[in-house]
């Protein structure tokens, strides 16, 4: 079993290690979760520490699993929750305070003030991006002026900021890299997208000094090697790295341009590979960087939905509805439809092509037949609903069609969610066998680097499909259901 590569999956709500051979097959997955801390309503943060022990915890579960030891692993990928930041001693490693998560709303006012003193275009222009709570440069700004001594020491060179990737190769490599890959870079309201460069006029804006940022390297290079983390021998190169939607574009071996993915995870990403070209969005997608290797960059149209997974996580932890995700389908299934009822997900704001920071969830068509079957099957509507808005927007930008999504994530093990997607998009939906592919990518391109595959090409023969999904449903019935979900999103 030789080439193993092992790939870290550091998610929202835990974190995956997982063991990928020469031929795309992943030999173990080992899943860790860690706390959700919420000390505010709209606020959301992440125990550093505890994400690293969630690492730490699961890497020597995964050798166990595949029956190795670190001797076998070959090299190391990342991929990761993007805009989750995070301030850290560069001597100590210490984090100055918890990470605060890509959910969390606290920046909303200062993004209020940046737009109003017209600084909006600018950023767009520059970075593809929207002034939302959702990126890294407001979080950071305000853990500099909230932490106390945090702005003086982070202009001092004290302090390392960075999004998850940053922090994990600075763990790995026991505190002697500070890098950040293109693609997360790319999630922080602070690089240039033309010059894949941190921007002064941005950085200015934003209050954040130019000392605290990581160096931009590409996805697919060494960056570090391994030096005493537990279960593995030092020296192993980290060597590929992409925030977790470019991983799993580039594992769903999505190479070509107008090539399609959405991942359902706690939240739902759509991608579209644009090629060489940074296209702007006229319907409220953004513009993001795909992937670096060598001097090849490939950018993507994105379309964020906020809450997926997490609407089941709700259902199961805060209404007690089900005792485990799993049980979401045959629940949803046991009725023939949601009879009315419109579950609209909003419960940390609306995300692409929407981008109300203030909406929250709503459920409507409540009567006294509704039951709880009812409501889960309008949890997953209401995924569904999301993305499709995402791929109309995308449809629009390009003034063209999509004809083929690939789909991957936890969720999109619920055939009744792919086949009511395939209805309400008109599209044809490939779900591959493998539905870890963020988990992949960052494995192939660590692969990559590591020489354990040549090209591109030699992994798009490993991509293999498991299903199908086509449209059904009478167009008629698709408009009324697109009805109810427009009359519901306006009230949210």
């Amino acid at each position: 079993m030789s080439d193993l590569i092992l790939s870290i999956d550091q998610g929202t709500t835990g974190t995956t290690v997982a063991l990928f051979d020469s031929h795309c097959q992943m030999k173990a997955k080992v899943t860790t979760e860690f706390r959700q801390i919420f000390p505010k309503p709209g606020m959301v943060e992440h125990d550093l520490d505890e994400i690293w022990d969630s690492v730490t915890q699961g890497i020597p579960k995964a050798l166990e699993q595949a029956g190795v030891d670190g001797q076998a692993v070959t090299a190391i990928g990342i991929t990761n929750q993007r805009e989750t930041t995070g301030l850290w001693d560069r001597k100590t490693g210490k984090p100055i305070h918890n990470a605060i998560v890509w959910q969390c709303r606290r920046t909303t006012p200062f993004c209020q003030e940046l737009k109003d003193a017209g600084h909006e275009s600018l950023f767009r222009r520059r970075t593809g991006l929207v002034l939302d709570p959702y990126f890294s440069g407001t979080k950071l700004r305000w853990l500099l002026d909230h932490v106390s001594g945090a702005r003086a020491a982070a202009e001092s060179g004290q302090l390392a900021f960075g999004t998850i990737d940053t922090f994990l190769v600075h763990r790995l490599s026991g505190g002697q890299a500070h890098v950040t890959e293109v693609s997360n870079a790319s999630r922080t309201l602070m690089m240039d997208l033309e010059s894949l460069a941190w921007h002064d006029e941005l950085l200015s804006l934003l209050g954040v000094p130019r000392q605290v940022l990581p160096e931009i390297r590409s996805s697919s290079e060494k960056y570090a090697e391994t030096r005493g983390v537990p279960g593995l021998p030092d020296g192993i190169p980290i060597c590929g790295m992409a925030g977790d939607q470019q991983s799993a574009l580039f594992g769903q071996t999505c190479f070509d341009e107008g090539q399609v993915k959405c991942t359902y995870g706690t939240g739902a990403f759509v991608l579209m590979n644009t090629g060489s070209k940074a296209l702007h969005s006229e319907q409220g997608l953004l513009t993001t960087v795909g992937w670096r290797m060598n001097d090849q960059v490939v950018y993507a149209l994105e379309g964020s939905v906020f809450i997926a997974g997490a609407a089941v996580q709700w259902l199961r932890d805060g209404l007690n509805l089900v005792s485990t995700s799993p049980e979401i389908e045959p629940m949803a299934r046991s009725v023939d439809s949601s009879e009315g009822v419109v579950f609209v997900p909003a419960l940390v704001g609306l995300g692409a092509p929407r981008w109300n920071p203030n909406a929250r969830g709503i459920i409507t068509g409540i009567t006294r037949g509704t039951t709880k079957a009812h409501l889960a099957r309008a949890a997953l509507e209401g995924i569904a609903f999301q993305v499709r808005d995402v791929v109309e927007a995308m449809r629009r930008d390009l003034n063209g069609q999509v004809d083929i999504m690939r789909v991957d994530g936890g969720a999109a093990a619920n055939d009744l969610l792919l086949q009511f997607q395939a209805d309400l998009l008109g599209v044809q939906i490939h779900r591959p066998k493998i539905l870890e592919t963020t988990a992949l990518g960052a494995a192939l391109l660590a692969g990559l680097s590591a020489g354990v595959w040549k090209n591109t090409e030699e992994i798009r023969q490993h991509w293999s499909l498991d299903k199908t999904f086509g449209p059904e449903l009478d167009p008629r019935q698709v408009q009324e259901h697109l009805d109810r979900w427009e009359a519901a999103v306006a009230k949210a």
